[in-house]
């Protein structure tokens, strides 16, 4: 028999990933989306192929607890999430619904269905739970590189409710004895980031510029740095977390690190342009509280997933500008791609 997955946020970009190696593995795969009409369902079954679906709400938690009984998991993989960073200052309270108190409701509804409670324990053949931690929890660094035991200091909205997520799934773990893990993931990037992400405005920007479609690109703090790899490469670490024999957090990403004015040097050289010609500084894209530095020591999921990453920085950001010059040259509308960013 196959193992079964649910996955939420199937839609964006790391869920994406995940089903399709998942997929490969052998894994039937469903994803959870909210209402039944959701227009990037047809596109997602498009690019990935054999994907069921299920309706469910990380804001509603009997959707979840139905979902769950629906399906019958054997892992569940909480992808959901308001994930981009600024969006999380004007919409602070929802970014804490969703991203935080989402993950009690998965955990929640997992405990329910499966009848666990302090006086009965979880069977071996568990529902596995996976995380989506994330770099943003460090926010203003203790020590570089960070790892599992570095302290957490967020720094946004996002980076506070991603915390509240880590803990209450830690605290499900020891509190209950679930199978549930946290991947403290890095900056992961790819064609499939959403347009407002800063990798992929520069991808689009580089793009756009060398055909002719902007003559500028505005960006905000260049200064900052940041551990980026290939969300292909860490979506293979999600599903090796869930296939250890104990559940442990790691730390996933590269362990370099590069500036964003780094990245745009490289991506508009990559379309032959000097970026200094191009960009435009705004301070309106300077975030309330900056996180100047982030970078991972991913030493433990080395040595115990056996977990490295595939694609340079270099590779990546090729990558990525290639893929967009080709999308614009068939349309001049990135926003008709199949991967949602509101992918909760």
């Amino acid at each position: 028999m196959s193992r079964r997955a649910l996955i939420t946020g199937i839609t964006g970009q790391d869920g994406s990933y995940l089903a399709e190696h998942l997929l490969e593995l052998g894994y039937e795969v469903w994803g959870l989306v909210r209402g039944q009409a959701n227009p990037h369902v047809s596109r997602l079954r498009k690019h990935i192929g054999d994907v069921q679906i299920t309706t469910g709400d990380l804001l509603d938690q009997g959707s979840l607890i139905s979902a769950v009984e629906r399906v019958q998991p054997d892992e569940v993989y909480n992808l959901g999430a308001i994930s981009y960073v600024p969006m999380s200052w004007q919409q602070a309270e929802l970014t804490a619904e969703v991203t935080g108190m989402g993950v009690l409701r998965m955990l929640e509804a997992i405990r329910v269905v499966s009848g666990i409670s302090p006086s009965r324990t979880p069977d071996r053949e568990q529902i596995r739970f996976y995380q989506a931690s994330s770099s943003e929890m460090f926010g203003m660094v203790r020590e570089t590189p960070q790892n599992e035991k570095t302290p957490f200091h967020p720094r946004s909205p996002y980076g506070v409710a991603k915390s509240y997520g880590h803990y209450i799934t830690q605290n499900y773990r020891e509190s209950y004895g679930m199978f549930a893990v946290s991947g403290i993931l890095f900056n992961h990037e790819s064609p499939r980031r959403g347009a407002e992400f800063v990798t992929r405005k520069v991808s689009l920007g580089a793009a756009r510029i060398k055909l002719g479609l902007a003559t500028e690109l505005r960006l905000g703090n260049l200064d900052a740095r940041r551990d980026w790899g290939y969300a292909g490469d860490y979506a293979r670490a999600m599903r090796l977390m869930l296939a250890q024999d104990a559940p442990e957090d790691y730390v996933i990403g590269t362990g370099q690190t590069q500036s964003v004015r780094e990245l745009v040097e490289f991506a508009f050289r990559t379309a032959d342009l000097n970026w200094e010609d191009h960009v435009v500084l705004d301070a309106k894209y300077t975030r309330p509280a900056e996180v100047d530095l982030l970078c991972a020591d991913p030493k433990k999921a080395r040595e115990q997933l056996g977990w490295e990453p595939e694609v340079t920085f270099e590779g990546l950001v090729t990558m990525m500008v290639e893929s967009d010059l080709r999308l614009l040259s068939d349309s001049a509308r990135p926003e008709d791609e199949p991967f949602s960013p509101d992918h909760w």
